[in-house]
C-alpha cells in the first residue's frame, strides 16, 4: 500500500492538523518507510519460534500495599479554586 501526500493530507484533515507541505512530504515519506519495513517483516520465517510476550524475564517491582496516613478534607480542599462545604466544586459540562 502506498502512502502518498494526499493520504497524508485527508488524515491531518480528519485529526484537525495543520500540516506545512514539508512536513507534509517528511510524514508521508516516513509512513512510507514504516510501512516498507513491516512488508520486510512480513516475509520472515517464523514458524519455528515459539511465541513470547518479552525477550527478556519480567518481574514487577510491587510495594506492599500498607495503609497510611491521607489528607484531611481541609488539606485537600487548601488550594481548590472553588469548593462547595466540603467537595470541589467544578463547572457543568454538557455537549
Amino acid at each position: 500500500m502506498a502512502i502518498t501526500q494526499d493520504t497524508v493530507k485527508y488524515v491531518a484533515h480528519l485529526a484537525r492538523i495543520d500540516l506545512k507541505p514539508k512536513e507534509l512530504e517528511k510524514l508521508s515519506q516516513q509512513l512510507q518507510e514504516i510501512l516498507g519495513f513491516i512488508d520486510k517483516l512480513k516475509k520472515v520465517d517464523i514458524k519455528d519460534i515459539a511465541p513470547t510476550s518479552h525477550i527478556l524475564p519480567l518481574n514487577n517491582v510491587l510495594r506492599d500495599d500498607k495503609p497510611g496516613e491521607s489528607l484531611s478534607s481541609a488539606q485537600a480542599l487548601e488550594n481548590a479554586p472553588q469548593r462547595q462545604g466540603k467537595f470541589f466544586s467544578v463547572p457543568k459540562v454538557i455537549e
